[in-house]
């Protein structure tokens, strides 16, 4: 009986140990927050004398750290100083390198076939849309700059097969929405996905067999779902499949079709990444079976990109997509310089719904992050951006009247 009860106590112990405590409340304090309006001597002559200990003079010596200048203040002997290029926000405009700006944004939209829309709990703010809600939010993007869209649907189960069939119905979702943008909106750039999964009842991006994604068929299929799209009246044409050779069969597809014009996005990129769970969420397309890896690429893997980019190129892609985007900044910066074609990252819903739950906790101020990232994506090289941001980033952008 005392053995047992000594193991109680030290299992007690232990998990109180381990136990993941609260986290300390910070808060900011209030001694620096109008910053120091006293006047700073610039000689720094006798401001340690009080101190009651011998502090380093780096005035000092035979061979001091920092010398005097002419009127006897410290002077750190530099020519260059970059921080002179950064001394107001005038001269910080004047001399920025990347600047992003509401053009830039392709603004994905999640779409159902209800009547009202439906809140996506694992991405806060966004939502499955309606008809009526789906128009607005197009219209509202393009009151501030956006725009480009690309429709993403939330399939009903009973249309969903193997060979995804309802892809290329004339008056599924997708379709009929494209129509009814074009109509209402004409100067909006419409892009579709290219992919199976939204109407597959196996959740995979392809047909499959014995556990096994057919890349050819798929490739038939896809073919299809494209000529649709463009029928419907899609600019821009975006296979997120990851199946070898179907940016050239939907390029003569297209083509054979009369659709010369309509662009070619190519998911040139695509990782078999985790950060694709609330999207997943967003459309139920979570793999029925398995995982992606034998079609997506290996997150372990840069030069392969360099692989995909090439054969997409001599396919007949007119833009190179890079998926996720922050993790794969280095991906993006080799297409770009690997490629003359316009680079696209896709902020996807993952890193999106990382920065909200940051935000909701108060630990980010969602702005200032929202746009440094976007910032990012295009120092690292990307000419588009799709982002679950764009209509809130515009808006950001023209209060600070950066566009």
């Amino acid at each position: 009986m005392k053995i047992s009860a000594a193991i109680v106590a030290l299992t007690v112990a232990s998990a109180s140990a381990f136990a993941p405590t609260a986290p300390a409340t910070i808060t900011k304090t209030a001694l620096f927050g109008a910053g120091n309006t006293d006047p700073v001597d610039p000689t720094m002559a006798g401001i340690d004398d009080s101190l009651g200990y011998d502090a380093f003079d780096p005035t000092s010596g035979d061979s001091p750290a920092v010398s005097r200048n002419n009127q006897g203040g410290v002077w750190v002997k530099q020519r260059a100083r970059p921080r002179r290029n950064r001394k107001s926000a005038g001269v910080r405009a004047m001399v920025r390198e990347n600047i992003v700006t509401p053009a830039n944004f392709i603004y994905p939209l999640f779409i159902h076939d209800e009547d009202t829309n439906t809140e996506i709990v694992s991405m806060p703010g966004c939502f499955r849309h309606c008809e009526a809600s789906m128009m607005k939010e197009i219209g509202e993007a393009l009151e501030l700059g956006v725009k480009a869209f690309v429709l993403f649907p939330k399939v009903d189960d009973a249309v969903k097969t193997n060979l995804a069939c309802e892809a290329y119905n004339p008056e599924g979702i997708v379709h009929r929405s494209i129509r009814m943008i074009k109509a209402k909106y004409p100067e909006a750039i419409v892009c579709t996905d290219v992919a199976l999964d939204p109407y597959s009842d196996q959740g995979h991006d392809g047909v499959v067999e014995n556990g096994v994604i057919l890349n050819d068929i798929t490739v038939n299929q896809l073919c299809k779902q494209a000529v649709s799209q463009a029928r419907a009246g899609a600019d821009i044409v975006a296979p997120s499949d990851m199946q070898d050779g179907r940016v050239k069969a939907i390029r003569d597809a297209l083509d054979s079709e009369g659709f010369t014009n309509v662009s070619i996005l190519s998911y040139t990129a695509k990782y078999a990444s985790a950060y694709y769970g609330p999207f997943r969420d967003a459309l139920d397309s979570h793999p029925g079976f398995g995982d992606k890896k034998t079609y997506q690429q290996d997150p372990a893997n840069g030069r392969e990109a360099l692989i995909e980019a090439a054969l997409d190129a001599a396919e007949g892609a007119d833009m190179l997509m890079v998926k996720p985007g922050m993790p794969y900044l280095d991906i993006i910066r080799r297409l770009k310089d690997a490629s003359d074609l316009p680079i696209a990252a896709y902020h996807v819903s993952g890193e999106y719904a990382m920065l909200k739950a940051a935000v909701e906790k108060g630990w980010l101020d969602e702005k200032d992050v929202v746009l440094e990232t976007l910032t990012c994506f295009k120092r690292a090289g990307a000419d588009i951006i799709l982002t679950y941001y764009a209509k809130q980033a515009a808006q950001w952008i023209k209060e600070d009247g950066l566009y």
